[in-house]
């Protein structure tokens, strides 16, 4: 007994008055892993199969972040109270310092405050597309200062916090899984608007992504200086990968302008030169 508490009491490190003992090292070991076992129970009570809760994985990731960060400071406080460090009194020793580099991380505060907005208001979540400075993401991790999403070429794009709640966001997924696409397309003047018109919705038909044929819809938009121009209205779930659907439906529509023999033409402009003889023999 004397021999296990020889080991407990023994000094790792001294620095004046503070000492590390083998004890003290076993109880900050402990808190860590304590810390680990709640998070990981935590965090499998929140992510576990839909049939035992109602949370979505939005929101199920935002209330995980904010425990996590919760129980990660409760550790650090009570790992630097048992080593007798008091928290009070360093902060209180360190306000001056905590001014000047509050200052200096401004704009990283900033983004830790937005962190927390998004966490706990979450208007944005996870695998939410948005438009962000032009352009589409979707939304993989929100952390306490920055947010990791995926474009549409599979870039990963680190987005500061502050960017998204103090910029104009678009969030194509917020209210609803679907969203309406457009395609625009001129054909020649002469051709049956009618017939282009059924035609457009048609090949919006075929494409498997697109939801709900009740709600596509072709219009004829405007006579243009070459053209009449239609566009091509309609409902698609694949909203990050929209672009593959789009093309692969002018494909179509291309295809059936040629069985049709309906041309898509090309700006001209006729040049007309007026002769002035007067005043020659």
């Amino acid at each position: 007994m004397e021999t296990l508490n020889d080991i407990l009491n023994f000094e790792l490190f001294s620095l004046g008055k503070y000492t590390l003992k083998v004890s003290k090292l076993i109880t900050i070991l402990m808190v860590i892993v304590l810390t680990k076992l709640i998070l990981w129970g935590i965090k499998k009570t929140l992510f576990r199969k839909k049939r035992f809760t109602t949370l979505d994985t939005g929101t199920s990731y935002a209330i995980f972040q904010i425990i996590k960060y919760v129980l990660y400071v409760i550790a650090i406080a009570f790992i630097l109270e048992s080593i007798g460090i008091k928290i009070t009194i360093l902060l209180a020793g360190s306000a001056a310092l905590l001014v000047g580099v509050g200052l200096g991380l401004q704009q990283t505060f900033n983004d830790i405050i937005s962190g927390l907005i998004l966490l706990t208001e979450r208007s944005i979540k996870i695998n939410d597309i948005l438009e962000v400075d032009g352009d589409i993401v979707k939304i993989e991790t929100i952390g306490l200062r920055t947010s990791k999403a995926l474009n549409r070429d599979d870039i990963s794009i680190i987005i500061p916090n502050s960017l998204i709640t103090t910029s104009k966001v678009i969030n194509w997924s917020h209210q609803s899984q679907k969203a309406r696409f457009k395609i625009d397309v001129g054909v020649a003047y002469g051709s049956d608007v009618d017939l282009v018109i059924k035609i457009l919705e048609e090949s919006a038909f075929e494409h498997p992504e697109v939801f709900n044929r009740e709600l596509v819809e072709a219009r004829l938009m405007n006579f243009g200086n070459s053209s009449l121009d239609f566009q091509l209205l309609f409902f698609s779930k694949n909203i990050f990968r929209i672009g593959k659907a789009k093309s692969d439906i002018r494909r179509i529509i291309n295809k059936k302008f040629a069985e049709n023999n309906i041309s898509i033409p090309f700006p001209q402009m006729d040049v007309h030169f007026k002769s002035n003889n007067a005043g020659i023999d």
